[in-house]
């Protein structure tokens, strides 16, 4: 089993910056792909970066140039850097694991608020 911790989320001004962070602990595989997931009020859970292990990143087009994943494979610890944030980046953000054997996993979600 895989459990995941998200921290870091609050209230940020626009144009502001904001580190979420996400620990795993239990039978994880830093080869496994990890990422960010976000939801706003009204709207589907939708992608914004995911990482797998040798530095390979995928982002949504919304946070292109923005936001940074990055996996500190030690820690077992994916972040998430979010910088010049906008309104329409609030949301609640959830951590993603997935192993190609026992599925996906998700963490409890942490709420980013962006307003002025």
């Amino acid at each position: 089993q895989v459990q995941l911790v998200e921290s870091g989320g609050g209230l940020v001004q626009p144009g502001g910056s904001l580190r979420l962070s996400c620990a795993a602990s239990g039978s994880i595989v830093s080869s496994n792909a990890m990422g960010w997931y976000r939801q706003a009020p009204g709207k589907q859970r939708e992608l914004v970066a995911t990482a797998i292990y040798g530095g390979i990143t995928n982002y949504a087009d919304s946070v292109k140039g923005r936001f940074t994943i990055s996996r500190d494979n030690a820690k077992n610890t994916v972040y998430l850097q979010m910088n010049r944030v906008k309104p329409e980046d609030t949301a609640v953000y959830y951590c993603w694991y997935r192993s190609p054997y026992s599925g996906e996993y998700w963490g409890q979600g942490t709420q980013v608020t962006v307003s002025s």
